[in-house]
């Protein structure tokens, strides 16, 4: 379905691809923050507001027609380096809950703000729904 891009010699990373090609349907999903559909805040919480944006970015997705196995990349916006490293096995727990084992090229970022003054963590990101092969 994709051809995930692993340069010779290289070291192999751990859940998340160096890169991927990929030809057919694009989805591009708007950054995503932990708030429910009803733009409100349920929890404080860095995991649960990723395992939220995570939902919502899955949400995105399938009103695209497309699912989590088809997201190519993604970026993280977050505000604390630390706490994300901290809690980094809990994270890999609700990645999987709502991804499952599709791991993308990913990029993480420290912030000093994001819009939202609640917001912890915003994901962006881009889905591809392959061409079908003849």
């Amino acid at each position: 379905m994709f051809e995930f891009l692993q340069p010779p010699g290289w070291a192999k990373p751990s859940g998340y691809a160096n890169g991927i090609a990929a030809r057919g349907k694009m989805i591009f999903v708007a950054g995503q923050i932990g708030w429910n559909e009803q733009c409100k805040f349920e929890s404080d919480d860095l995991v649960a507001q990723i395992g939220q944006t995570l939902k919502n970015v899955d949400a995105v997705v399938r009103a695209g027609g497309a699912g989590p196995e088809h997201i190519v990349s993604m970026t993280w916006f977050l505000l604390d380096r630390k706490e994300y490293s901290a809690r980094l096995k809990e994270i890999g727990m609700v990645y999987r809950d709502v991804i499952g084992r599709n791991f993308p090229a990913m990029t993480a970022l420290q912030v000093s703000g994001l819009i939202e003054d609640r917001a912890k963590v915003e994901i962006q990101a881009i889905a591809m729904i392959p061409d079908q092969m003849d």
